[in-house]
Order: structure tokens, then C-alpha cells, then sequence
């Protein structure tokens, strides 16, 4: 059975709009759910077409793939757990971008076999092999500094950014020969530059700075989607790819801002390489102060007692997964007439939306999840917050130190609260490479342990009465 284009045209149509309402719907954690639906639904849509099109002359290369894909994929969703989301993005980008690469590939091949070959084309096939190159590359070492493969430090050396501009204009000079050629050694080269452009541009990112390259290399996922549409000229993956593409953008825009980076720094791989002045006065007298520590019932000695308690959930929320027993903390003390409230930072997380994920993972309400704009104003009427495994988000020096590194990003104003419970693992600062002023001031304590653990003691001694 096949349908004819114009049917397929309206059917591409109606998928495009699922996908615009999927991005609608994902927007805000109450209508996530409702906009995965849509995406879903658009998705369906848009392979029955694509598989009913006349272009389709076979279907058998086409069943093995889609059954070899659907049994990775749903070994992978029932596997994963949601702290190694990230990594999974990342490769899961990566793939599209050697989609995008092999695609351009496969189409320069046939239609050179069948002497079909363009100008025109060849610009289309280089811009899809340059962005799927990059992005599959860059994923691959995304994947790696998440995973604990390759060091979450900065790769930094002199001559780095005139190195990739140096690769960018290599690698446009060969596409234009290609493109004026046909050259195979020219398709060659710049597939090959391509790819160690992407390892060069993601290289000296910081591990703390991943939810921006995630969200970037989500944008250009998009183009390279895009590429390929144009590639195969079908209509529908360029409007998603488009899509993608436009919306990790401004995503990385937004995640940018919510860091006071430049959004040009990511582009062109120098996000995360500004350094401070070095150690403030101000940093190394507060650390001479020392910190004090605290017991999980010193932490409820504060908290049943309180009218508002607001919990801020950072990596190390993830890392242990703590957050069903941050659930059970939040109904006992909500049993107890205390209002608690979940702020979010932008950037918490390794990934756009990682805590949101966590959170909603344990059935918290949405209506308790706050961002950052909304929640600042509320915590210096706050009697207690609970920071679980959040470091750089938190840290004053960004409003106080102008040699720190991180000086000028928004952050969660926990340090107004009147009493301040941070959970720790140890004394070792967060990605940004340095010391969180937070600890040092009088109003804030540690409780060191395992995020896990310390919620569920919490939890325990909340149950038994309290102190």
C-alpha cells in the first residue's frame, strides 16, 4: 500500500504540528507529560508516512533496523538510571550526528554512481557532514567527561581558539573544492577535520559547565538533522530538525545567562575557560573561621519547629539518589504544618532540567518545584534550607568576590535563610574549582555523609518525635 505525496504532504504536516506542541508541552513540568505524548504521536505519524511514500522500494533493510533500534532502545530505557541521564543524551546526540554524516555519505555515493551530482547538492552534503561531524565527536567526549572516562577538567593550551579557527577555515576551503570537484580526498579530509574539531571544541569545557553543551549539542543535532533533510529532500526532518535546532539555541542561550557566560564562548569551545583573580581576602579570611558541623538532629531541631523549610537539590542529590527519601522528609514535616518548597537553579545538575526530572521521578508536586527567580525572594523568611548536594549554585562569592571565577552568576540566595543545613560528601568544591563561601558564614552548618543516608536519618528521626 502506498499513499500518494500530496496525502503524505498533509500527514508530514500534522506531524510537524505534534512536534511544535511536544516542544509547547515541554516546557513546564505540568504539561511534560502531555507534551512526550505529543512528540510520541507525531513520531508515529511521520514513519507511517515516510514508510507509505512511493520513495520506498524495500522494506527489508528498513525492518532490521528499525527492530535492531527498538531493542537497544528499550534495553537502554529500562536500564538507565536517571543520574546517568546525561551521558545517555549525550550519546544519543552522537547518533544522529553519524546519522547525519553516513547519510550524506550513502547520497554522495549514489548519486555520483548514477551521475546526478550537483553543486547544489555537494554544498548540501558538506554542511551535513561538517555539523554531524562536529556533533558526534563533540557527544562522544560530552558522553566521556560525564562518564568518568575522560577528566571533567578543562583541556586548556595556548594557541587553542586560533587552532580551531585555523580547523574551520581548513575545513571550508576543502568543502568548496569538494563542492566544485567531487573530490573524494577533499570529502575525506573534511569529514576527518570535521571530527577532530568537535573533539577540540568540547575539550575544554568543565564538567560544572555540561547542561549548557548538552543543551548546544542538542541545537546542533537539529542542524544536522536539518542537513539531512535537505539532503534526502524530505520536508518534515528539515521542519524538526529546524526545530531542534532553533530550541536547543535558545535553550543554551538561557542556560547561559542563568551562568553569566557568553553563549559565542560555547560556540566556539572557550565556555569555562575565564579564571579569576586568584583567592580573595575576603575567601581566605572566611576559611580561617573554619565550618561547623552538624547531626541529622541538630538539622530536625530546627526543622519541626519551622514554618517554611525549603530544600535545594543539587548533583549530589543525583549521585545518591536521594531523592524518594527527600519525598518521605517532605511529607513528614508537611504532617508537622511546615510549608517546604524545592528551589531549582537553571544550571543544577548535568543536564537542562535534571533535578525537575529527579524531583518529578519521586512524585514531588510540581506545584512545590520553583526556579530560581521565583524562589529567591522567599528564603530570607525562611527558618531553615536544606542544600543536598548543591555547590556552585549556592556560593555567595558570585555576588561578592570579583576574582572569583564564578563572579556574576545568578545563584540561589540560600545564605539570607536564618539557618542553613548543607549536605556533603567532604570539603572538596564543587566543579568551578573553588571554595563556597556559604559554608564559612555563621548561619550555615554541614552534615557530612552520603545524601541518601543523611535524608533517610532525617526521615527516621523525624518519625521517632523529632528531638
Amino acid at each position: 500500500m502506498q499513499i500518494s505525496a500530496n496525502i503524505q504532504a498533509i500527514a508530514y504536516l500534522a506531524s510537524a504540528i505534534f512536534f511544535i506542541f511536544a516542544l509547547k508541552g515541554l516546557t513546564h513540568p505540568t504539561s511534560a507529560r502531555r507534551g512526550n505524548y505529543y512528540g510520541m504521536a507525531g513520531m508515529v505519524v511521520a514513519v507511517v508516512a515516510t514508510l507509505l511514500g512511493g520513495e520506498v522500494q524495500s522494506y527489508g533493510f528498513i525492518i532490521a533496523g528499525v527492530a535492531a533500534g527498538a531493542v537497544i532502545g528499550a534495553v537502554l530505557a529500562a536500564k538507565i538510571q536517571m543520574t546517568a541521564m546525561p551521558q545517555l543524551v549525550a550519546a544519543l546526540h552522537s547518533f544522529v550526528g553519524m546519522a547525519a554524516v553516513l547519510v550524506a555519505i550513502g547520497t554522495y555515493l549514489n548519486r555520483e554512481a548514477a551521475g546526478t551530482l550537483n553543486s547544489v547538492l555537494m554544498a548540501e552534503l558538506s554542511v551535513g557532514i561538517i555539523i554531524g561531524a562536529i556533533t558526534f565527536s563533540g557527544s562522544v567526549i560530552a558522553f566521556g567527561k560525564l562518564q568518568g572516562l575522560i577528566s571533567g577538567k578543562p583541556l586548556q593550551f595556548k594557541g587553542q581558539h586560533m587552532l580551531n579557527a585555523l580547523l574551520a577555515v581548513v575545513i571550508t576551503a576543502f568543502a568548496f573544492h569538494f563542492g566544485m570537484t567531487g573530490s573524494v580526498v577533499s570529502l575525506t579530509l573534511m569529514t576527518l577535520l570535521a571530527f577532530v574539531l568537535g573533539v577540540l571544541l568540547i575539550i575544554p569545557i568543565g564538567g560544572a559547565d555540561m547542561p549548557v553543551i548538552i543543551s548546544m549539542l542538542n541545537s546542533y543535532s537539529g542542524w544536522a538533522a536539518a542537513a539531512t533533510g535537505f539532503t534526502l529532500q524530505n520536508n518534515l526532518l528539515i521542519i524538526v530538525g529546524a526545530l531542534v535546532g532553533f530550541s536547543g539555541a535558545i535553550l543554551s542561550y538561557i542556560m547561559c545567562r542563568a551562568m553569566n557566560r557568553s553563549i559565542i564562548n560555547v560556540v566556539f569551545g572557550g565556555f569555562g575557560s575565564e579564571g579569576g583573580g586568584g583567592e580573595s581576602s575576603a575567601a581566605a579570611q572566611a576559611m580561617e573561621k573554619g565550618v561547623r558541623s552538624a547531626s541529622v538532629e541538630d538539622a530536625i531541631y530546627w526543622m519541626e519547629d519551622a514554618n517554611r523549610v525549603i530544600i535545594v537539590p543539587g548533583y549530589g542529590m543525583a549521585v545518591a539518589q536521594a531523592q524518594h527519601a527527600i519525598k518521605e522528609l517532605m511529607e513528614l514535616l508537611e504532617q508537622r504544618g511546615v510549608e517546604v518548597k524545592f528551589a531549582i537553579h537553571p544550571v543544577a545538575g548535568r543536564m537542562p532540567g535534571h533535578m525537575n526530572v529527579l524531583l518529578a521521578e519521586a512524585d514531588i508536586p510540581y506545584d512545590h518545584v520553583l526556579e530560581m527567580d521565583e524562589i529567591n525572594p522567599d528564603f530570607p523568611s525562611t527558618d531553615v534550607t536544606l542544600v543536598v548536594g548543591a555547590n556552585d549554585v549556592t556560593n555567595p562569592a558570585a555576588k561578592t568576590d570579583p576574582s572569583s571565577p564564578i563572579y556574576g552568576m545568578p545563584i540561589l540566595e540560600v545564605s539570607k535563610s536564618k539557618q542553613v543545613y548543607v549536605i556533603k560528601r567532604s570539603m572538596r568544591p564543587g566543579y568551578a574549582g573553588v571554595e563556597n563561601l556559604l559554608y564559612f558564614q555563621d548561619n550555615c552548618s554541614l552534615i557530612f555523609g552520603d545524601a541518601k543516608d543523611v535524608c533517610e536519618g532525617l526521615a527516621t528521626v523525624l518519625k521517632g518525635g523529632g528531638h
